[in-house]
């Protein structure tokens, strides 16, 4: 054991050499070099982390996702938090823990409706789609890009379980107002913080991190986001029930909670009689949900344990950038060019008023903003 480890530090401290001699070196910018909108930012210790999970060789969820888990729980200032292999994942276990039958009159079946935007990323929607459920689309406001708060409650009827909305490019949606149609109306509040993890928003007096305000929020450690490690995402909340469903949806729909590689952890694993199945069935093998396995690897946590220890810098610097553009621009805004309304194609067959329909104009939407906002050097949120 002695001479594995020293072999091990010794690998470790060949990669973080080798990181500084051959990716952490500033190049000097050149008129004409192209300057990315967002990118990886790392250096030696998300490399080492890297290479000591694959030498751990530990291929699915581990000690690094534990630690990963917790940490971000802790920064959010949340109870719960489970990572998952994307932020368009995050969303789907977001939505469908809101459909399980653990939730009574609350679940949303097929037929419910969901409030949510029109001009937005399609994840935030497909899961609803995907499921059965209505998405019920308002409009947002110019330049915010935010939900136009003032619809809600047109769009409100008996139908009507959860609202779902995105923190655009980093800037929250109106909580307060959102958070108290929810609560007028008993209906589930899922906060797609994709774009926005870091931003703080002061409700009632108090301060909290977007994404925690609602019953359940996401993130997504894609690059271009405000930490990475490569695919990743992230689904939290404070409710312990949801918690649970959460991590039934994430772990192919099974009923017990023990981790990988550990066994009994309630010490009934085979004392309980499930439905018609034989009493003492085994309660690891009981599945309750139709889930999906949407896990990450230990080594992309490897990679988000170092980054989230960066994270309160990178939320700075954001910051720093965004304030020097935005007086870099000072003057030009009577001369900004903003998208201007297209003309949409609903596929043969899909009524423009069908739920169907609807959805199709909003992708399509989406699609079309992003294509201009591009041509015009503007970035839109990735999930």
């Amino acid at each position: 054991m002695e001479n594995r480890e020293r072999d091990r530090r010794q690998i470790l401290d060949l990669v973080a050499d080798y990181c500084n001699k051959y990716h952490n070196q500033n190049k000097d910018f050149t008129e004409g070099d192209r300057i990315p909108y967002a990118s990886r930012v790392y250096d030696s210790e998300e490399m080492v982390n890297l290479v000591d999970s694959a030498l751990e060789f530990w291929l699915t969820s581990g000690r690094y996702t534990d630690e990963f888990e917790r940490a971000l729980a802790e920064y959010l200032g949340v109870r719960y938090c489970s990572l998952v292999n994307s932020g368009s994942s995050a969303n789907l276990i977001a939505f469908m823990a809101l459909t399980s039958p653990l939730l009574g009159d609350r679940q949303i079946r097929r037929g419910d409706e969901v409030i949510t935007v029109a001009a937005g990323f399609p994840t935030t929607v497909t899961p609803v789609i995907q499921y059965g459920a209505v998405p019920v689309f308002v409009d947002v406001t110019i330049p915010q890009y935010n939900i136009d708060v003032t619809m809600l409650e047109a769009a409100r009827s008996e139908r009507t379980k959860a609202v779902m909305l995105a923190h655009t490019l980093g800037n929250p949606f109106d909580l307060k107002a959102v958070k108290a149609f929810c609560d007028r109306y008993g209906l589930w509040l899922v906060e797609d913080n994709c774009d926005a993890l870091g931003t703080q928003y002061t409700l009632d007096g108090k301060t909290y991190f977007s994404g925690t305000v609602g019953d359940i929020g996401t993130s997504s450690f894609y690059p271009p986001h405000h930490m990475t490690m490569g695919e990743g995402g992230a689904v939290y909340t404070d409710n312990p029930l949801l918690n649970k469903i959460i991590r039934s949806f994430r772990d192919w729909g099974r009923d017990c909670s023990c981790p990988s590689g550990v066994d009994n952890l309630c010490g009934h694993r085979f004392d309980r009689q499930y439905g018609e199945l034989p009493l003492g069935y085994d309660h690891k093998y009981v599945y309750s949900h139709f889930g999906y396995n949407l896990k990450a690897t230990d080594m992309q946590a490897a990679i988000g344990c170092a980054q989230l220890k960066k994270f309160p810098s990178f939320v700075e610097r954001r910051k720093h950038n965004f304030a020097r553009l935005k007086a870099a621009l000072a003057g030009t805004e009577d001369r900004l060019i903003l998208p201007e309304p297209v003309r949409t194609r609903i596929p043969a067959g899909s009524d423009s008023s069908s739920p169907a329909g609807r959805a199709w104009t909003a992708i399509v939407w989406c699609s079309m903003w992003r294509k201009r906002a591009s041509r015009l050097g503007c970035c839109l949120p990735e999930t």
